[in-house]
């Protein structure tokens, strides 16, 4: 099994490198063809593999985004946000960010124990369908700071058929160009530390006849494709692309499918005046590249027209020399056995070698005494660090097993409600209206409205049954995910 053989490249990171700790990341990229998700993923996200991820990545594209859906995927999450979110918080999994246009899907999953030294929070998107006003084709990006380094990722659908190929590229440096982030230390997306770029590239593979190509994958002699792979061949003269990595393309090409099969496209295409028997030759259009940011040259060998490195240059120097960032690729594969769409998923395995930052949340956070519905109640919390705080910040009361920041039971402005504070501790006071009545295991967490995330999650903590509820005979009873009370009849009689 491929989950049971992940050690599969080693591109940039060298073994018996000790400059840090070691984090998994997992991603995914799938053209889903706009159909409804299926029953279950737990091949896709690798849940049997003895080494779990510390980040999920999903990138999906041609969600279903017909008028009526889109409009209440907007207010709820859609049927694919939904399946990923309810499959990975009970193994601790939170939804950190998000980023939606039309039918391009970005999905960033963190462990709970890392949220809170997930930073400076930031997603947008580009369209470059249709003169560039529709959201068809285009990219989306989610921009953070993980243990303060800046990493940025890129989900794109790019133009299809063959002979865009340029176009592609065009595209692609239009959203690299135009995508700007509020953030000092990265800007654009090149400017991040590092980027990984995937999605629906929508290269082909040229010149090759289709009975060679079905002869190559017959033969799983993929290696005779590579040469004649767009993307690869415009590496060859494109800067731009010359910066991203990729592991070899030791898979079958990952589109054309009929639904429901393994089988590459066989059905015949009608034309203005009759049938013909073109069909779609193979290829692998849905890939995944990352870019660690070029170094920036020592002062020796600076630019002789150039005056000298500015504060910026030397600041990125010396941050690398000091906190180093390395990266290796594991695995880089199709899941075949997906076959709802046209498309096959790929996933990406990689190992993050980085020296962390900082490795104290801001805020520490803890409830005072025990809690029920039958008691107003206190939060207790400390800034362990400076951060700029708002009027606007929360805490929020989550269930252990929380989906994401917007999954909480209920939340208290910190301004509002707070009652005492000296220079260490500050109380802040949660009425007990809001406290729900059944017994749960839950933790408490500080929003940042600056910082857009999490930056401090309590120990989880038991909120007692409430006495009172008992007594009166109202039970707890779980309806549709909402928390409701009914009478029970039996204590009742």
């Amino acid at each position: 099994m491929m989950e049971e053989n992940e050690e599969q490249s080693d591109l940039s990171l060298t073994k018996g490198d000790n400059d840090g700790e070691s984090f998994r990341l997992h991603i995914v990229t799938w053209n889903v063809a706009t159909v409804d998700p299926p029953d279950d993923v737990s091949s896709l996200l690798h849940l049997s593999s003895p080494k779990s991820p510390d980040l999920y990545v999903i990138g999906l594209q041609e969600v279903y985004s017909r008028p009526l859906r889109f409009v209440s995927d907007i207010v709820f999450d859609d049927p694919w946000s939904h399946l990923f979110m309810s499959t990975l918080a009970p193994r601790k999994y939170v939804k950190v960010s998000s980023i939606r246009m039309q039918g391009l899907l970005l999905l960033f999953f963190s462990k709970l124990e890392h949220v809170p030294f997930i930073r400076d929070i930031q997603a947008t998107y580009t369209r470059t369908g249709v003169f560039g006003y529709w959201g068809n084709k285009g990219g989306v990006s989610i921009s953070l700071s993980f243990y303060g380094h800046m990493l940025c990722f890129l989900n794109c659908h790019l133009a299809a058929h063959m002979k865009y190929a340029t176009e592609r590229v065009d595209e692609f440096e239009y959203i690299t160009d135009t995508q700007t982030f509020d953030c000092k230390k990265a800007p654009t997306i090149l400017d991040h530390r590092l980027v990984f770029w995937f999605g629906d590239l929508n290269f082909r593979i040229q010149d090759h006849g289709m009975h060679f190509v079905r002869s190559c994958i017959n033969n799983q002699t993929y290696n005779l494709l590579w040469s004649k792979d767009q993307l690869i061949m415009m590496k060859e003269k494109e800067q731009i692309l010359q910066e991203f990595e990729e592991g070899p393309l030791d898979f079958q090409p990952t589109f054309k499918f009929d639904l429901n099969s393994d089988t590459y496209d066989s059905r015949h295409y009608r034309t203005w005046f009759a049938f013909n028997g073109k069909k779609r030759k193979p290829a692998w259009t849905d890939r995944i590249l990352w870019r660690l940011r070029p170094k920036a040259p020592p002062p020796d060998e600076q630019d002789e027209n150039k005056l000298g490195p500015d504060a910026e240059e030397v600041k990125q120097l010396e941050e690398e020399e000091e906190y180093p960032l390395k990266i290796r690729q594991d695995l880089y594969t199709s899941k075949m056995e997906y076959s709802i769409s046209d498309h096959k998923p790929v996933i990406g395995i990689f190992t993050l070698e980085l020296r962390k930052m900082y490795e104290t949340p801001l805020v520490h956070l803890q409830p005072e005494g025990d809690w029920s519905a039958d008691i107003d109640s206190m939060v207790l919390y400390s800034p362990l660090q400076p951060f700029p705080s708002s009027t606007w910040d929360w805490i929020g009361l989550f269930k252990v097993g929380f989906t994401s920041v917007s999954d909480y039971i209920t939340y208290t402005w910190v301004k509002d409600d707070e009652v005492a504070f000296n220079e260490e501790v500050i109380q802040v006071y949660v009425s007990k209206e809001e406290i729900p009545v059944q017994g749960l295991e839950c933790v408490l967490a500080y929003y940042s409205s600056t910082l857009r995330c999490l930056i401090g999650i309590s120990e989880p903590f038991k909120v007692h049954e409430s006495k009172v509820a008992i007594e009166e005979g109202v039970l707890p009873e779980r309806i549709n995910g909402l928390d409701k009370t009914v009478a029970s009849e039996e204590l009742r009689n």
